[in-house]
């Protein structure tokens, strides 16, 4: 992150006593990464964070990949996908790799119980819905369009205003970070950047339980579930700051970076993961070169693997998809604009595209559960029409 941010009370300085009400001792807990050479928050917990009651095995979360897949261009409709669950419980793992995965959920039930991801950093994108992010570091409403960029060892709960609603869920496994180029040598977001400091919302309003009664945290770690009891509730913290929190940023928020000629995917960059970057394909004024061809050209996947989702259904280099399509160009094949697509392009001033686009450097690998909603004649749209 590359602003301070704090809410409730806090002492004048760090570790030194701080006291409740009644006398007694607030915990303080720093929350770091990296060690302590990363960013980090302290927070001040009105029970002791360390104090558990018991806890419960839930077993293993590790996706099953497919070995042995042949290369070639796939489209995945998530249409097909039935709501069930909750935001956690309903993820459907569809693609990942030592770096990152990748799961879909049609959310159908709100989440009872708070999470805790110890594997990895989360990036939410919501698709549809809108609610309120509930965390340790306070509420945060989000809405339709906004990523949810969740920093590891962050306890949520997610409450939606309505069901179902459409998410995608994004783990890394390290910090997802808003990319070096758009920043300065001290944090700040720089004027090339697609977006500001602005647009950045944090926690606005931080709600400190106090009453002490049993609550339970789902925790992965080692992609393993252990469901933990603790005889209060996870959100005691009366106050806060530092560099470390979750936070939303809405995808209409992205000022697309445009030239006179077509710009390379590069442009539409968000967000940097270990080996792998999130972009947001956005609506913008198109090429203004007089004879420019405004659709992608065609390109070779030498060392990505191109995941693109469509948000709507706008995207004019590409047929066949509808909002909800996802598709994978794998590393090792050129891919571009489908036969007439770039035809029909010519002469077009703006595009209404909406998409998030993951491009990894390391292979994906798909799960049992892509296949199931795979659009199998895909790889054939290339065919010239005679």
């Amino acid at each position: 992150m590359p602003r301070y941010h704090r809410l409730g009370d806090l002492p004048h300085k760090h570790h030194t006593q701080f006291r409740k009400p009644d006398g007694g001792l607030y915990t303080e807990q720093v929350f770091s990464t990296r060690g302590f050479s990363g960013p980090m928050s302290t927070l001040y917990h009105t029970f002791q964070p360390t104090e558990v009651e018991g806890w419960e095995d839930r077993g293993s979360v590790k996706p099953t990949y497919l070995d042995g897949e042949a290369l070639h261009h796939r489209h995945l409709r998530t249409k097909k996908l039935t709501p069930g669950g909750d935001a956690v419980s309903g993820r459907v793992d569809l693609m990942g790799n030592q770096d990152v995965v990748w799961s879909q959920v049609v959310v159908a039930e709100q989440m009872e119980t708070f999470y805790k991801n110890a594997d990895g950093d989360e990036c939410l994108f919501i698709h549809d819905g809108q609610g309120t992010l509930e965390s340790m570091f306070g509420n945060l409403a989000f809405k339709p369009g906004d990523y949810l960029v969740i920093p590891r060892g962050t306890i949520y709960k997610l409450h939606f205003d309505s069901l179902p609603v459409r998410m995608i869920a994004i783990v890394g496994f390290g910090p997802i970070e808003i990319p070096k180029r758009y920043r300065n040598e001290y944090g700040q977001l720089l004027e090339h950047s697609p977006f500001t400091e602005r647009d950045i919302r944090p926690p606005t309003e931080l709600v400190t339980h106090t009453k002490r009664e049993r609550h339970s945290v789902l925790i992965r770690a080692r992609n393993h579930l252990t469901l933990y009891h603790y005889p209060f509730h996870p959100c005691d913290v009366i106050g806060w700051d530092g560099y470390v929190f979750p936070f939303a940023f809405n995808i209409n928020d992205f000022s697309p970076i445009t030239g006179k000629l077509h710009m390379p995917p590069p442009i539409h960059q968000t967000f940097a993961g270990p080996g792998f970057v999130v972009c947001s394909f956005c609506p913008r004024m198109l090429d203004y070169h007089p004879d420019a061809i405004v659709v992608p050209y065609n390109h070779s996947n030498v060392d990505s693997d191109e995941v693109m989702y469509y948000v709507n259904n706008k995207y004019g280099a590409r047929k066949g998809i509808e909002d909800g399509s996802i598709t994978l160009h794998p590393l090792g094949l050129p891919h571009g604009p489908q036969p007439g697509t770039v035809e029909a392009s010519i002469g077009a001033k703006e595009t209404e595209e909406l998409a998030v686009m993951v491009d990894t450097f390391h292979p994906f690998r798909l799960t049992r559960n892509a296949l199931e909603i795979e659009d199998a004649d895909y790889w054939k749209s290339w065919l010239t029409q005679k």
